[in-house]
């Protein structure tokens, strides 16, 4: 079984973090291993994992129903040294989880239906949108939104936070309902109609991410006046990116999309201290330089497999005014298929890459999917130990 190195214990995570957060070196490189909703393990790698480091069989706790992640139990905190810890919102109302014959399926909150297949099946995908076809501005007005401000989100919120800083771990505060706006917007819609609007139905476009932006400000400055300074990183994202360029043009971006996440960073940086991380997929080198100049200080999920996305040359372009959290290790061609000694190699590439001077917490490009092997990540943290000192 691996153990803690000295100096790795939870006493000194949320220094180590900060530490990393303001692009000086600290002891060794922050580990995250299930501290956010993009960082995380399958629940199927995640109870072989435990077998395989000899661990008790436990009552597996879902922490993402749709990417069916489960929630990291302390042992494995301690064994591994995790330096992060996440803090999320509940949902306002429980949803059920139906039985439809050869599929389980889902309504959330928002009114969209998820599926995930009996036989085969990994994850929970959307089949329905409650917004797709023809929809005016007035449906949108009329449209049953989710309550941000729902009591029972907050029921154990804040002594959450508190007790996660209080062991000394770095403390991510989640976004409202783990998505961004864009994300929200291409839900609602169906992708179909979410790519036509941007051309031909821009006025519902921005009402329909206007909303979800008066949503998230409401979200988050009612869970900031409960977090106080218990926080650390404020998690953010928008996926709009794919393998080989954006899914939508940087003109697009920067007319439509920029100015509203600029408007909710702003607000998280005037409301917090916390360090803003946004997540996106893919190949999104083209607008790292707009991201920056909105507000992010963390850039996740260092997608090094996508195009552009070059681990070395991203530090030596943006290193100093972006953290990598994530970029750790492929998890595309490597993490599931390769050998411990390939798992190594690529884990010792990504450290000499982004570790120097700080700016990098280390994490999987990703979650950690269902057919990682638990020997690889045993070698992803091993790799990690004795590469990733300072």
């Amino acid at each position: 079984m691996p153990v803690a190195e000295p100096g790795s214990t939870a006493s000194s995570s949320r220094d180590r973090v900060k530490t990393a957060l303001s692009h000086t070196e600290p002891d060794r490189v922050p580990f995250d291993f299930g501290g956010t909703d993009v960082t995380g393990i399958h629940v199927v790698a995640y109870r072989a994992l435990r077998s395989h480091l000899g661990l008790p069989e436990v009552e597996l706790r879902i922490a993402d129903v749709f990417q069916q992640l489960a929630e990291v139990d302390d042992d494995v905190l301690e064994i591994f040294g995790v330096d992060v810890t996440n803090v999320s919102p509940r949902l306002s109302t429980p949803f059920e989880i139906e039985d439809a014959g050869s599929s389980y399926t889902i309504l959330d909150e928002y009114g969209i239906g998820w599926r995930m297949p009996k036989e085969g099946g990994w994850y929970y995908d959307m089949f329905s949108h409650p917004l797709a076809g023809d929809v005016s501005i007035g449906d949108v007005k009329r449209f049953r939104w989710p309550d941000p401000l729902e009591p029972a989100r907050y029921v154990g919120f804040a002594e959450r936070a508190e007790a996660a800083a209080r062991a000394g771990r770095a403390v991510v505060v989640c976004n409202l309902g783990s998505a961004g706006i864009l994300e929200v917007y291409a839900w609602l819609r169906g992708y179909d109609s979410y790519f036509t609007d941007f051309v031909i139905n821009r006025d519902l476009a921005c009402a329909i991410m206007d909303k979800v932006l008066e949503l998230k400000l409401a979200y988050w400055e009612h869970a900031l006046s409960l977090v106080g300074d218990d926080i650390d990183v404020a998690q953010e994202g928008d996926d709009f990116a794919g393998q080989e360029r954006l899914l939508i043009s940087p003109e697009t971006y920067r007319q439509l999309v920029k100015p509203r996440h600029k408007e909710l960073f702003d607000f998280l940086h005037r409301k917090s201290g916390a360090s803003i991380f946004f997540h996106s997929d893919g190949a999104i080198r083209e607008v790292i330089p707009d991201l920056i100049e909105i507000g992010v200080d963390i850039l996740n999920p260092v997608q090094v497999s996508a195009a552009g996305m070059d681990s070395a040359e991203l530090k030596r372009e943006f290193g100093r005014d972006l953290t990598f959290w994530g970029g750790g290790i492929d998890t595309q061609a490597v993490l599931g298929t390769a050998t411990p000694d390939q798992v190594r190699a690529e884990v010792r590439k990504r450290l000499d890459d982004l570790m120097p001077g700080g700016g990098f917490v280390f994490a999987t490009v990703h979650n950690v999917q269902a057919n990682v092997p638990p020997e690889n990540i045993v070698a992803m943290w091993e790799a990690v130990r004795e590469f990733g000192r300072y």
